[in-house]
């Protein structure tokens, strides 16, 4: 098998030595997803829940261009600044991801690029 580079104009360009997403045989594992707004490269202004449903929407950009989509989604990683905030970003979350939701971890962290207040990674498959 030969691993596949996803690259989409439509979400936030690395900002580091990585992909958006590399898709190998029928699975598809994203980098984590900040809410940057792709055209202008700058942080959606907003709380957490405004910043969560940003990196969402980036990550489903990513899926498509891999030839996927959010219902496909078996495992996600939330990293976020404050767990005081999971309740808000869950809310968001779940406008996405819906009924059989995908396994999930979620980690609080001392700093994120671009000091954002969330960042999140999936693996799905086509």
């Amino acid at each position: 098998m030969q691993k596949e580079i996803i690259n989409t104009d439509k979400a936030p360009a690395a900002i580091g030595s990585y992909s958006q997403a590399v898709k190998l045989g029928n699975m598809v594992y994203t980098s984590g997803m900040i809410p940057v707004i792709s055209e202008t490269g700058e942080v959606v202004a907003g709380d957490a829940a405004v910043q969560a449903e940003q990196a969402i929407k980036n990550l489903g950009e990513v899926l498509q261009s891999a030839g996927t989509s959010f219902g496909k989604v078996v495992k996600t990683t939330v990293f976020i600044k404050d767990m005081k905030d999971f309740a808000a970003i869950n809310d968001v979350y779940k406008k996405f991801f819906s009924a059989n939701f995908p396994a999930r971890s979620c980690v609080e962290v001392a700093r994120l690029p671009k000091d954002v207040l969330v960042e999140i990674e999936c693996i799905a498959y086509i």
